[in-house]
Formats: structure tokens, sequence, C-alpha cells
């Protein structure tokens, strides 16, 4: 693979675009949005800035680097050209099939098309196409220049070519990989998102304050973060929205706490909006 075309510049898709840009694959970011696209040229400014200050690029490299991303605001024209298409919307699974079938028209017939998604279903998203074949989820973590693992999730119709050749692109960023099949909340999501309720449960219940929570889980099981802060750090929309998935999916032990519906009605939304379990205002 040698181009790669990233549809959604929001938090994760220009994460996505930079991990890929510094492995030296060419990259197409595309968004509707220009304040997006310029949101997301400047967080990537900024991440080659840290890796040259880190030793781990050269200012040289790192030039020749951000001349390989190309922003554009038109989707036909950003994925033209592309091998792979990892499209990173929103946990909306009518909007991420949407997507999938406006991607499959424009693309090129051998380009593989995968979702960026923690719990939704790549056979769903992957019907709506001409390629099911060549469709597969890449689940990336967040913040992604940090995080090493992707998550590859095969659909029913997903081939083994698809497979191999994702777990090599993978591995071309400097990821790891582990392959999943497909059952609602994959892997990772469907244990994380356990945690995390639990957590919020037990802030609402008293238990304890969402800081000591953290630091039990910290020193405790020795996780980086602690699961109120990691929540805030996804977004409490998002996280509502994959609960809401797991519940309906999966059943009554993924209902969403009640505390975390309460914050996204009052706009509390994590570390984005300035105010979640913790205050980041100051």
């Amino acid at each position: 693979m040698k181009h790669v075309s990233v549809v959604g510049a929001g938090t994760m898709g220009r994460g996505i675009a930079f991990a890929c840009a510094l492995g030296g694959l060419t990259v197409s970011l595309q968004d509707i949005s220009e304040s997006s696209l310029e949101a997301a040229k400047s967080y990537i400014d900024k991440q080659f800035e840290k890796s040259i200050e880190k030793g781990k690029i050269t200012e040289e490299k790192a030039s020749e680097c951000k001349g390989n991303i190309q922003y554009s605001i038109k989707l036909e024209e950003a994925i033209k050209n592309a091998d792979l298409v990892i499209e990173a919307v929103l946990e909306i699974m009518e909007l991420k099939i949407e997507m999938f079938r406006k991607i499959d028209k424009h693309a090129p017939k051998h380009a593989i098309l995968a979702t960026n998604t923690s719990t939704m279903s790549p056979t769903e998203i992957a019907a709506q196409t001409s390629r099911p074949e060549q469709c597969i989820a890449l689940h990336f973590f967040n913040p992604v220049p940090k995080m090493k693992l992707i998550e590859m999730i095969k659909g029913l119709e997903t081939s083994n070519e698809t497979v191999a050749m994702s777990k090599a692109f993978g591995e071309s960023i400097g990821k790891d990989t582990v392959e999943i099949n497909e059952y609602p909340g994959f892997a990772v999501s469907r244990m994380n998102c356990l945690i995390g309720n639990e957590a919020m449960n037990m802030l609402m219940e008293g238990v304890g304050t969402a800081e000591d929570i953290d630091k039990a889980m910290k020193l405790g099981l020795n996780h980086p973060m602690g699961p109120l802060e990691l929540a805030d750090l996804v977004g409490l929309d998002t996280r509502l929205r994959n609960m809401e998935y797991l519940y309906e999916t999966l059943g009554e032990k993924y209902r969403p706490c009640p505390i975390l519906v309460k914050y996204v009605k009052a706009g509390r939304l994590g570390r984005k909006a300035g105010k979640g379990f913790y205050d980041y205002s100051k």
C-alpha cells in the first residue's frame, strides 16, 4: 500500500493520517468542514514538531512527510488514488453506511475499505458495497500516535487477502495487530465499556470520588489511565453511543449508567468540551 485516504478529520481521523504519514505513506485527509481540516493540519504539524524534539525524526524527514499529506474537502478527489480508504466518522451506523456507499462508488476497484469503529458491525457496513470481501474494520485507539494496537475485525465476507494486507499495513506504520472475529464490541471495547460503566456506577453511588476510583485502577491494576479519565478522553457522547449499541445488541449488563446520560445531556462531554468527570477549563 502506498496511498491511504482517511475520511473524517476529527480526533481519530487526524491521528490516523499522522501515523500513516509518519510511516512513509502518501495520505489524503478529507472532511466536509474546512475548519476541521485546518484544526487537523495544526494538530499534525504539532505532532511532527514533538517527534523532532524527541529525536524520533529529522526536520528534513518531517518536512518530507508533511509534504505527503493532502487535505481535501471533496471526497471523490481525496479517494481517487487510494489503495486503502479508512472511514473515521462518528459512531452512527446510518452515517457509516452512507459514507461507505459513496466511498465504494468513487474508490479504485482494488482499494480496501476500512471502518474505524469500536463497536459496530463491519458485515452490515460492507453489505452496502459492491466489494464486501475487501471490507474490514480497523479499530485504532486514541491517541493514535501513542497507542500501538490496531484491532482487525473480519466481517462475514472479508477475505484472507484483505486481512493479510491490513496486517501488513499496520506493521508498516509501526502498529501491532490482533485479528478478531466479529461480535458486538469486539475484544477491547467490550471489556473497556464494562469497566468504564461500572466506574460511573460507583461514582454515582458514592463509592469514591472520580480521582480515587481512577487512582485505585491505576495503582491497583497498573492501568495507565483510570476508566473515568479515559472516558473523558474518548468523549462521553462517543462512549454513550457505544454503550447504547452494546446494550441493544448484548443486553442488560451494558445498560448505560444514568450519570453518563445526564452528563451528555448537560454538554459535559469530556476533554473536548472542557468538562466531563473532570474539569479541564483551567
